[in-house]
C-alpha cells in the first residue's frame, strides 16, 4: 500500500440508522459469469425492479467504470485485477451508505472476486451458470468471432480463463430460465437478504 500517512475518520451516522431509515440493508449483488451470459442486462432489470418495490439500489457494470475510474487501464491480467479491485472498493463504499449495489462484471479470477468480496460487508456473489458455446450464440456484438480470429486479446472464455466461483451466493440457469425469470429469483433473493435490519 502506497498510502501510508491515512487518518480514518468515522462516521456520525452508522449503518444501522441509514438502513433503519431506507427499510432495507446495504450490500453487494456481484454478478459474475462469461461475456454474453446477461449479467449486464439482468443487473439494470433488477435495478429498475428493486427500485419500483422501493429499495434504494444501483447497478453498474464494467463499461460504466472503464469509461471513468478505470479508463486508464488495459485488460492485461494486472490491469484487469485492478479494475476489479477499484470496482470492489466503490461498491463496498456505496453499501456501506445503505444502496443495494449490483455490480455486473466478467472478473474472471477467483482471487479478484474474493478481493471484492472483502471490501464488502454484506457480500453476495452470484454465478451465471451460461457455457461458452451458449454465451457465443447469443452475442451478438461478435466479440468471440473476433477473440477466435485473432483480434480480440485476453477475451475470457476464448484466450483468456475464466475460473468457475467455487461457493457462490447463488447460482443462475440463465439457460432454462428467462432473464425475466432469473431477475424474479434476484427480487426473491435480496427480499430475503436485504430487507431484515
Amino acid at each position: 500500500m502506497k498510502s501510508t500517512n491515512v487518518t480514518r475518520v468515522m462516521h456520525l451516522v452508522d449503518e444501522h440508522e441509514r438502513w433503519t431509515r431506507q427499510g432495507h440493508r446495504g450490500g453487494v449483488l456481484w454478478l459474475t459469469g462469461l461475456p454474453a451470459s446477461g449479467k449486464k442486462s439482468m443487473a439494470y432489470e433488477l435495478e429498475s425492479r428493486l427500485f419500483a418495490a422501493g429499495f434504494e439500489a444501483y447497478a453498474f457494470d464494467s463499461a460504466r467504470i472503464r469509461l471513468g475510474l478505470c479508463s486508464d487501464l488495459g485488460f492485461g491480467r494486472e490491469d484487469r485485477r485492478e479494475n476489479i479491485r477499484r470496482a470492489g472498493e466503490l461498491a463496498g463504499v456505496m453499501a456501506r451508505s445503505g444502496l443495494v449495489v449490483i455490480a455486473a462484471f466478467i472478473s474472471p479470477y477467483e482471487r479478484d472476486r474474493q478481493a471484492a468480496r472483502a471490501a464488502a460487508e454484506n457480500f453476495h456473489e452470484v454465478y451465471l451458470d451460461v457455457p461458452v458455446e451458449v454465451c457465443e450464440a447469443r452475442d451478438d456484438q461478435g466479440r468471440y468471432a473476433r477473440a477466435r480470429a485473432g483480434e480480440l486479446a485476453n477475451f475470457t472464455g476464448v484466450s483468456a480463463p475464466y475460473e468457475t466461483p467455487k461457493a457462490p451466493e447463488l447460482v443462475l440457469d440463465a439457460v432454462t430460465h428467462s432473464q425475466s425469470e432469473c431477475v424474479d429469483q434476484l427480487v426473491t433473493y435480496i427480499e430475503r437478504h436485504f430487507r431484515s435490519i
